[in-house]
């Protein structure tokens, strides 16, 4: 990896875009990882010695390195995401003491994915210090975003949203890009219009409340059979449901619909 050139103009961050990049939808790990092998295999990075004041060349440097980090995880994508790398700018109330080796990192339990922040410490000068440089990862990908607000608990269909660009990064659950996976869910809370579909806005549907009559489905190796039985709790299709047998036996099952309940032998 080359050295970092402090050369730059003090002000405001910068920001970079990436028109036709790719990323894999989990790409908040793929540019973790990538810029972590670099934080770990990496020579210490050139920094100007004069010190005093917090020197615009910081953020420059990293500005590039980001970049590059960004470029390189998007060659084995398979989801076309626009990045969008944007470098904040360190307090200016900081003064440094001079430094000539700095090295950035990601600090122990945050990645470059939406807003964050990255570590740049002087390993080698006359004072060893650390600071935390604001970082904004944006990821524009396919997305359904929502028509109109929903009610929690709505039954979702196909007319509640509408396929548009939205920033994966936004936040940090994720965009749920097939609508099969959430077409026939319900909201698991007041949704707000404009909104990407994400997995923590939706949840399984109720296929049936508690006291119903189902079909149990007991399957094994070579048999199969059926019998019915009172539910206990209520039904969630993917879900464990309680039931009462009809001998007065009580067991758990899987919810398979509305009306099947399948039990494992």
């Amino acid at each position: 990896m080359p050295f970092l050139q402090f050369r730059g103009e003090c002000g405001k961050g910068n920001q970079r875009s990436y028109r036709n990049g790719r990323l894999v939808g989990a790409a908040a790990l793929c540019v973790s990882l990538y810029v972590a092998a670099l934080c770990g295999a990496a020579q210490a990075q050139q920094a100007p010695s004069q010190g005093a004041e917090v020197v615009p060349e910081f953020v420059a440097a990293t500005q590039q390195w980001l970049d590059d980090a960004v470029a390189r995880s998007q060659a084995a994508s398979a989801s076309p995401l626009r990045m969008e790398v944007s470098v904040g700018a360190l307090d200016s109330r900081l003064r440094l003491a001079p430094c000539t080796h700095v090295e950035p990192y990601i600090p122990v339990g945050l990645r470059l994915w939406g807003r964050t922040r990255l570590g740049l410490r002087c390993t080698d000068g006359g004072g060893r210090w650390n600071v935390f440089l604001p970082v904004t990862i944006k990821a524009f990908g396919p997305a359904w975003v929502l028509r109109d607000n929903v009610v929690a608990g709505t039954l979702l269909t196909a007319a509640n949203a509408v396929e548009a660009e939205a920033d994966w990064a936004a936040e940090p659950s994720p965009v749920v890009a097939d609508p099969a996976l959430w077409i026939g869910q319900t909201a698991a809370h007041s949704l707000v219009a404009g909104q990407p579909v994400r997995q923590s806005m939706v949840k399984p549907a109720q296929v049936f409340a508690a006291g119903a009559q189902v079909r149990v489905v007991a399957m094994g190796p070579g048999f199969e059979v059926t019998s019915d039985a009172q539910a206990m709790t209520p039904g969630v299709v993917g879900q464990l449901v309680r039931l009462r047998m009809e001998n007065g036996r009580i067991t758990t099952g899987i919810v398979q619909d509305l009306r099947t309940v399948r039990l494992s032998m």
